[in-house]
């Protein structure tokens, strides 16, 4: 099968980027984040797509991102928080090896605190990540071959879990 090695999903914060960048680095691969495809493609900040045509405008970039790095890219990638929202999404990565990077909700306030570039988190940051994680947590453990804990672990001992819990080797 073609396409990613490892795809990371998970919440906003949990490290996906520095997760998939070490692991890139481990696999002698290139690393891939989908919101960094959306930024790129359009041109500005998610927070700013959110603000200017919603979520449901977004929601739609992204599965065509999702899509797109899917098909194409053959290292490791990082999906957004919320794409695993989409039935769609979901169906397209039954085949790859997913890992849900997870954390608890005193670490994933401690990681991403009131930032504003999080418009999901603007509000009461506590709050909506519980109840964004109660709304997602059964899709990231739908799609994923493993979970592995990110709390109290550095980003290179996760990396390592993530390898782990693949039986994948460095090259």
């Amino acid at each position: 099968m073609t396409g990613p090695q490892i795809v990371l999903v998970g919440p906003m914060g949990v490290g996906k980027s520095t997760v998939g960048a070490l692991l890139a680095e481990r696999l002698g691969t290139v690393y891939r984040d989908t919101d960094a495809d959306i930024v790129a493609g359009q041109g500005r900040e998610i927070s700013d797509i959110f603000l200017d045509e919603g979520e449901t405008h977004f929601r739609d970039l992204e599965r065509a991102a999702v899509r797109t790095a899917l098909a194409e890219h053959e290292g490791i990638l990082a999906l957004g928080g919320g794409a695993i929202l989409d039935e769609s999404t979901r169906a397209l990565l039954a085949p790859h090896a997913v890992v849900y990077l997870s954390m608890d909700v005193e670490e994933a306030v401690k990681r991403t605190g009131l930032n504003v570039a999080r418009p999901l988190l603007a509000v009461n940051p506590r709050k909506q990540w519980r109840e964004l994680m109660e709304a997602r947590r059964h899709f990231y453990a739908e799609v994923a071959r493993a979970v592995v804990a990110t709390d109290d672990r550095t980003p290179e001992e996760v990396a390592q879990a993530v390898l782990d819990a693949l039986e994948l080797k460095e090259a």
